[in-house]
């Protein structure tokens, strides 16, 4: 992989690497400002995003921990009944915000936005500024935040008027069998104040990853966890469960001003550069032609049409969960809010190499090196795959202890401890499929081009995780529910992988599918061993803590052990590290 000239990035927030007209090449066109230095190779590019993914994860962590911190909280003081179950028809609003806004939607039309921006910035094209050939080029990226950012602003504040006013129609929608239906309209209408707040923060993070900054984007959930934890614990005693809706909002400005001033140095610490020289006299084919505006403006709304119901159908089923759990016992929207957040964070770990790469993907395909874009995408698929196989066999290993430890104080009861482990142990199969489509899914946005396939795709998961929701929803109650989830999703993933070729990632589908079958099988494997492990051990921190251990040397010890006839990666390359290793190796081959 052979990465563009320029300075190398920073991982930090801090000023530019590179003034905005870098100087010329003999041939004219100017290094990258943010991409691996030239001498570097690949190497330097790998360790760029190793720190990247390391500095990322690690935020991610803590603001994946603080979310814990914020449904303990929530837990404790309001337990898991009608008033939690009302506020959680009102998350449906921050959560489809988060999707649409923040990660999804908003990254997938934005980032490859920016990064065409930056492409033209290293080039030094720009409109210019002032008469003759003392005029300056703009900075193209801010022109294109002039022209964007104010419309986006606009339809963001009419979204939140939309939010406020239809609040008790959305209630009746998404819930109709809530006994409370008023609680969850109050919420609702606090909390629609995040649609303004999500997109500008959705905003800042794009263009911070498309400049290769990840430090401001990725503390946005530590903020945001903090400020709803924070006011919980300050109003909840005077108001309630809307305390948390009002967290909420306070979580979504500090989502803004944790990234603001990283965006403000951004932009303002660029320079214009000299305007090129008067190409007037040159032939006509030597210089490109431009793409039309009315043509650019139809191909970018129907970009953001696709986009936007891509996310739309992926959270839908979020939609189907809080429709279906309505019309069961009280508490029941909660046990299964309270698994799925749970569950999900070893799905949200095993997304942030993919998070730091898409903008090296979709730098890739800009340049027209699709066989770059295939590699990093199949190498982030198959580490993603094993992180979170990793993390579903530990949470479906230890999930009764887990909620036990995490949530079973206050209000929050014994029984609520079992309905939420049970409900956890389901929803975690459709985990891999959920890493999947969230792997899958860059592949078709980071080029740019509109696409209606991974909405399609996203549609039959959808109509699988309803058919099977309406079925299994009387017999079998949330888990039912749990499992419509996890099989639609996996139809999903599956469809978007068949569905890669020529105007995506020209993916291997076979040798990814290949790939899967060892992490898969460790992961059954470690499942297992976790629970013997917890099964016999009464006290629930040291079943968590030994049934963990198993888990991870069992699946460790399947990833590594090698198969008659083949050689593992992971153990050749341990073998060339080790000279004790390759000697038992070439005694082994003479033997033989």
């Amino acid at each position: 992989m052979t990465p563009p000239t320029g300075p190398a990035p920073q991982v930090t927030d801090g000023p530019p690497t590179a003034p905005l007209g870098p100087p010329r090449t003999p041939h004219g066109e100017a290094p990258h400002a943010e991409a691996p230095p030239a001498d570097g190779g690949p190497a330097a590019t790998n360790r760029f995003l190793a720190r990247a993914a390391l500095v990322t994860g690690v935020l991610a962590v803590a603001g994946a921990l603080l979310g814990l911190g914020r449904d303990q909280t929530l837990a404790h003081l309001f337990g898991a009944g009608l008033d939690t179950d009302a506020f959680l028809v009102a998350w449906t609003v921050p959560e489809f915000a988060a999707t649409l806004l923040i990660e999804d939607g908003m990254a997938f039309v934005l980032v490859p936005a920016f990064s065409v921006a930056l492409a033209r910035r290293a080039r030094g094209q720009g409109q210019v500024e002032g008469q003759g050939q003392g005029g300056q080029l703009a900075d193209p990226v801010r022109e294109f935040v002039a022209r964007s950012l104010p419309r986006l602003a606009l339809a963001l504040a009419a979204l939140t008027v939309l939010l406020v006013a239809g609040a008790p129609l959305l209630v009746r929608l998404l819930a109709p069998g809530l006994p409370d239906p008023e609680l969850a309209v109050d919420c609702t209408r606090i909390i629609a104040t995040c649609a303004f707040s999500f997109g500008l923060a959705g905003y800042a993070s794009a263009a911070l990853r498309a400049h290769r900054r990840f430090l401001a984007p990725a503390t946005i959930y530590v903020a945001y966890n903090i400020g709803i934890i924070t006011t919980m614990f300050v109003l909840g005693g005077r108001w309630g469960v809307r305390s948390a809706a009002i967290g909420v909002a306070i979580g979504g400005c500090l989502m803004v001003a944790a990234q603001a001033p990283s965006l403000w140095r951004e932009l303002r610490g660029r320079r214009r550069a000299p305007a090129a020289p008067d190409t007037a006299g040159e032939e006509p084919s030597a210089r490109p032609e431009p793409v039309p505006v009315t043509g650019r403006r139809i191909t970018g709304m129907v970009l953001i049409s696709t986009v936007l119901l891509f996310a739309l159908c992926r959270q839908c089923q979020v939609l189907i969960e809080r429709f279906l759990g309505s019309s069961l016992p009280a508490g029941a929207i909660s046990h299964l809010n309270y698994a799925q957040k749970v569950a999900q964070m070893p799905m949200v770990l095993s997304l942030m190499l993919c998070t730091v790469t898409f903008p090296v993907v979709a730098q890739a395909l800009a340049d027209g090196d699709t066989e770059r874009a295939r590699i990093r995408v199949e190498r982030d698929i198959a580490l993603a795959a094993r992180t979170v196989l990793l993390g579903t066999a530990a949470v479906v290993a230890c999930a009764p202890q887990l909620i036990h430890l995490l949530f079973q104080r206050g209000e929050f009861t014994a029984a609520d401890t079992a309905a939420t482990a049970g409900v956890m142990r389901v929803y975690a199969l459709g985990l891999l499929g959920h890493t999947l489509v969230g792997a899958l899914s860059r592949t078709y946005f980071s080029a740019g081009r509109p696409t209606w396939y991974p909405t399609a795709a996203m549609a039959v998961g959808i109509v699988v995780t309803g058919g099977v929701g309406v079925w299994a929803v009387g017999p079998w109650g949330v888990r039912g529910i749990a499992a419509a989830n996890a099989l639609g999703i996996t139809v999903a993933a599956v469809l978007l992988l068949a569905g890669t070729g020529a105007r995506t990632v020209p993916l291997h589908r076979l040798r990814v599918l290949a790939g899967l079958v060892r992490p898969v099988t460790a992961a059954l494997c470690a499942t297992g061993a976790g629970l013997l492990c917890t099964v016999r051990i009464a006290d629930p921190l040291l079943a968590v803590v030994a049934g963990a251990a198993a888990v991870a040397a069992v699946f460790a010890l399947v990833l590594v052990l090698p198969v008659p006839g083949t050689r593992t990666p992971a153990l050749s390359s341990l073998a060339r590290r080790t000279p004790g290793l390759r000697s038992l190796g070439r005694k082994r081959a003479h033997v033989r």
